[in-house]
């Protein structure tokens, strides 16, 4: 990012993210560990993965032979790189988990700051 864009940035309030905007870490802050020795030592903190059943569905898919969560959620999201709103969605860790087993019915559900649909709070 340019100096003049986090310039722009700052002055408007808004912290910059050391993620992608499509990065399921984006929201997630950073913090500092200053150790005894004084050397400051930056991490991210922890994200906190939503549950399931709190995400709003807006349609599902029956798995097939050879299929991979990172095509699947570039047809149903519009980007190979959001395979982790599939594994949020559908309650697994590891991408190949989702789709391992053939009629393995998955979940695609808007993202977890987003409400709306039948299953919104």
């Amino acid at each position: 990012m340019s100096d003049v864009a986090q310039a722009l940035l700052q002055f408007a309030g808004v912290k910059p993210s050391l993620f992608a905007s499509n990065s399921r870490y984006q929201a997630t802050q950073t913090a500092t560990y200053t150790t005894s020795g004084g050397r400051p030592i930056a991490y991210l903190q922890r994200r906190f993965v939503p549950q399931p059943a709190q995400l709003t569905e807006v349609a599902q898919y029956t798995v097939t032979q050879g299929d991979r969560l990172d095509i699947c959620a570039a047809r149903y999201l519009g980007d190979p790189t959001l395979f982790w709103r599939l594994c949020d969605a559908n309650g697994v860790l590891r991408p190949s988990d989702a789709t391992e087993r053939v009629g393995t019915v998955l979940r695609i559900c808007l993202p977890d700051a987003i409400a709306g649909g039948q299953n919104a709070p």
